[in-house]
């Protein structure tokens, strides 16, 4: 007998409100491997939403999927950002619609200093913040500008790579594991951070493991478990529930 938990009454499956970056069932695979499984779910602008799930649940490669980063393959659904459909379009293309991922290994480029690293992401546009005004949210790359980005902490590093993000004109940022690796006072400052870019009116999806942090950040919580939705409601409601929190995030 199946005794295990049933949330499945929390999950958005139809998703068919207007939002301003909705999911639409959405299916993606690694070669053959089922990965993505029919996810749904709508972020409203200016909302902070974080994809929870436990390790393996799928939310890396579902918001690859969102990026249209091509690995996982998207083979079913529709993503639309401010009315515009980016199921159909290439990594590069939904970036210039407005998408700005920063990935887990951040992927500063080697051999090029701060500004450089920041001066390239503006290279073509549509352009976003200017050099100063990051400078200005995140004082320490501006005492850094000359340093090669590969040398800073693993935190300034983070910091390099959602600045380099708001360097283009972006409508939603999505992080996958922003604070990992990171000492708290440093989760702090990037947690800061996100709460300014908030105000600027960005929306923000996050992926991160250390979901009580990022539960506190979110305004809404979607959980992931083996590719599927299993729960889509507020941050303040998944704090509220022991049981849901033990069952799917393990804390």
């Amino acid at each position: 007998m199946n005794t295990k938990p049933d949330f499945s009454k929390n999950a958005n499956h139809a998703a068919t409100a207007p939002a301003f970056l909705s999911v639409w069932d959405m299916h993606a695979y690694y070669g053959e491997s089922y990965i993505v499984q029919g996810v749904s779910f709508n972020v409203h602008e200016g909302e902070i939403l974080a994809l929870l799930g436990r390790n393996g649940a799928g939310k890396t490669s579902t918001l690859r999927s969102i990026a249209r980063i091509g690995d996982p393959e998207l083979r079913k659904g529709e993503i639309w950002l401010d009315h515009k459909p980016l199921h159909n379009m290439s990594s590069h293309e939904a970036s210039q619609a407005g998408l700005g991922l920063v990935p887990e290994d951040r992927r500063i480029i080697p051999g090029l200093t701060v500004e450089e690293n920041l001066k390239l992401a503006q290279i073509a546009p549509p352009v976003g913040w200017s050099i100063q005004r990051l400078y200005d949210l995140f004082p320490r790359l501006g005492e850094r500008r000359m340093q090669e980005g590969v040398t800073l902490s693993g935190g300034e590093q983070q910091m390099l790579a959602i600045a380099r993000a708001l360097a283009r004109d972006i409508k939603v940022l999505l992080l996958d594991e922003p604070y990992e690796g990171l000492a708290p006072v440093i989760v702090d400052e990037i947690e800061k951070t996100l709460r300014i870019i908030k105000d600027q009116g960005i929306t923000t999806v996050i992926v991160e493991q250390n979901a009580v942090r990022a539960l506190e950040l979110a305004d809404r919580a979607v959980i992931l478990d083996t590719g599927g939705i299993v729960f889509d409601g507020t941050a303040a409601e998944v704090l509220e529930n022991k049981e849901l929190r033990e069952e799917y995030l393990a804390i």
